[in-house]
């Protein structure tokens, strides 16, 4: 299982990173989580093209993890495919009427995004072999994390929350967590609000390694605010002791389950 980072960043990009948004390649099958602009160019810059794409998850409907969706429809018009949308019920919404601002649903546009939307608790099978999971997370009506289960291996992507600790719990049996990890714990100080949409980095360290998550990837990183990531991993260290793998963009790290958790980035 590989994945690959097209942006790490957070609402605002900055000139190293973008909006957050991943490739997960497992089994034949090739998935984009979250939607964030220029995902045509950043897809073919990492060595795979967007007409490999099998299935697109969106985490909720906030503007930079959706706002790229309709350009890369339109970028994959002419190619005759179906594939799974999958989301909460209030995001696969949204973002069908968003590609109807476009007219990016008519006949002509041959590329068309199937809605698969997830109830949240619930598993169902994406592919043979290959099932998702949704658990609402406290960020936005529409948030939904997503536990992905293959025979390659367990994972488990936060989207935008703050350290929900039923998350955590699901995520401690797969190994492998990518979670919001917005900044260092000294911007919630003089930024309270941010205790309710996101999670800082002490937090987080501390919170994985009470869930027993064996493989701990942060992301969503505030670089805007101009602190170093070297303080995010030097935070989470304080108490986490597993594999840590802390995502540039363009990066990638493979995921191996036997006969022990490994990463390579």
């Amino acid at each position: 299982m590989k994945i690959t980072f097209l942006g790490t960043g957070g609402a605002v990009p900055t000139a190293s990173r973008d909006n957050t948004s991943f490739l997960v390649e497992t089994v034949g099958q090739l998935f984009l989580f979250d939607s964030p602009g220029s995902l045509t160019r950043k897809i073919l810059s990492t060595g795979y093209r967007p007409e490999e794409l099998t299935a697109v998850f969106i985490s909720h409907v906030h503007a930079d993890h959706v706002y790229g969706l309709p350009a890369l429809v339109h970028s994959l018009m002419l190619e005759a495919k179906t594939i799974p949308l999958v989301g909460s019920a209030e995001t696969v919404e949204f973002c069908l009427r968003l590609l109807d601002l476009f007219g990016l649903r008519k006949e002509k546009i041959r590329f068309r995004l199937q809605p698969f939307p997830l109830e949240s608790g619930k598993t169902v099978e994406l592919f043979p072999e290959i099932s998702v999971t949704g658990m609402a997370v406290p960020h936005h009506s529409s948030s939904l994390a997503f536990r992905l289960e293959t025979p390659e291996g367990k994972i488990i992507y936060s989207g935008d929350t703050p350290v929900h600790q039923p998350l955590l719990e699901m995520a401690g049996g797969t190994g492998f967590l990518i979670h919001d990890c917005s900044t260092p714990a000294r911007y919630f100080e003089v930024m309270p609000f941010l205790k309710t949409m996101h999670s800082h980095s002490l937090e987080l360290g501390e919170a994985a390694e009470k869930s027993g998550i064996k493989f701990l990837i942060p992301c969503h990183f505030f670089s805007d605010l101009g602190f170093s990531v070297s303080e995010i991993e030097a935070e989470i260290r304080k108490n986490y002791s597993g594999r840590l793998f802390i995502p540039e963009d363009l990066s990638a790290v493979e995921l191996k389950v036997q006969p022990e958790a490994e990463g390579r980035g």
